[in-house]
């Protein structure tokens, strides 16, 4: 038997935090640069990264995601010359090409085909002004507060804009997404469509993923206005790293510098909490208390701290396993993992036998006799 627990007690138990060392001794050329954590939601490195910046093709990432997240991932299209119709980078699409809208990611987050990007927009969105809008709205879902989509492609316009922190959270949110993961960490895909479809392959322009261990993403962008912008991702020992960084001369140094910092403060390992000092009220057992133990082992950031949420108190019986509580580590503003809290220890409920009050009445008679003395007094 498993007990859920309704109404919780909040116990705070901190575990040692380390302090992570100062990050201002990086040589980063990126006019706006941030550094996060994406299982703890902890900026680990910003610089200017609330300042509000062009940030070119990276764009895409949101309009992959909401390419992804459409209720008809894999219907196919017949393209028109109004969808196509549109400068810059392309995947090759012509007017009568048929390519499904997850095709289209690829040629968005692969090639950075602004004609793959137009196309999405249309479909999804109706048209570009509607699509941008459904791109605003889920960036506020997200969190980004500093940004304004006006393009799906990321070509330049004056009110297009975001920041280093803002698509720091929107790639965290996109690597929740595994189709989402799977595109973007691709090196080069083989893909058929066109008019007749045939196969052809796509090359992903993100060069880390051949330079740096543990990349699996996520988009490069570049107009002049912007300069070179990159969002990249990498995961090692159980951390997932996102670095960012916009108008950076120097980009693809800046992000291996910003990702091996990153993975030298952060570290994964078993998450522990003490609860040998923890114990468990019980009412109606011969046992006053039982002790608690966390219900299995996990991997997690080795900063975190654990928050135990469990009643002061039980009522017997309690069997060994049932479930009292939670343990919820946390790091930075992210919760990284939730454990069940079980009783390491049963409570048997404790026996009552009434007492004889006389020698000649039992309890149950001195009671019979009490409820007619009630009656006839009435």
């Amino acid at each position: 038997m498993k007990k859920i627990i309704s109404a919780v007690t909040v116990i705070i138990l901190i575990a040692v935090s380390t302090v992570y060392s100062s990050a201002s001794h990086l040589d980063i050329s990126a006019q706006s640069a941030a550094l996060l954590c994406a299982e703890s939601g902890e900026f680990l490195y910003m610089k200017n990264a609330d300042e509000r910046l062009s940030m070119a093709s990276t764009t895409k990432i949101m309009t992959s995601l909401l390419a992804l997240e459409y209720a008809k991932p894999d219907e196919e299209i017949v393209v028109t010359k109004e969808m196509v119709s549109v400068e810059g980078t392309s995947m090759g699409l012509v007017a009568g090409d048929s390519v499904s809208l997850s095709e289209l990611v690829y040629g968005m987050l692969l090639q950075s085909g602004n004609d793959a990007a137009n196309t999405v927009a249309t479909v999804v969105g109706g048209d570009a002004e509607s699509f941008a809008d459904m791109m605003n709205k889920r960036a506020a879902e997200i969190g980004m507060t500093a940004t304004n989509f006006v393009t799906a492609s990321g070509l330049d316009d004056e009110k297009h804009y975001s920041t280093a922190r803002d698509m720091a959270l929107l790639a965290a949110e996109c690597l929740r997404n595994p189709e989402f993961v799977s595109i973007c960490s691709q090196k080069t895909a083989r893909l058929t469509y066109g008019n007749p479809p045939y196969s052809r392959t796509l090359t992903n322009h993100n060069r880390l993923l051949w330079s740096y261990p543990d990349a699996i993403g996520i988009k490069t962008g570049f107009t002049k206005k912007s300069g070179r912008c990159l969002v990249s991702a990498a995961k090692r020992g159980g951390v997932t790293l996102v670095a960012v960084t916009l108008n950076a001369p120097d980009d693809w140094s800046d992000h291996k510098t910003l990702l091996d910092y990153g993975f030298s403060v952060c570290k994964s390992g078993l998450l522990t909490c003490d609860l040998s000092q923890i114990k468990v009220g019980v009412f109606g057992s011969d046992k006053s208390s039982v002790g608690v133990r966390l219900g299995y082992e996990s991997q997690g950031l080795s900063e975190s701290e654990c928050i135990l949420l469990i009643r002061p108190y039980e009522y017997a019986p309690i069997e060994k396993g049932d479930i009292l509580g939670k343990a919820v580590f946390v790091s930075g503003d992210g919760v990284v993992a939730e454990i069940p809290v079980e009783a390491d220890e049963s409570a048997e409920v404790k026996s009552v036998v009434p007492e004889l009050v006389n020698d000649d009445k039992s309890f149950f008679k001195q009671f019979s006799e009490k409820l007619k003395e009630i009656f006839i007094q009435r």
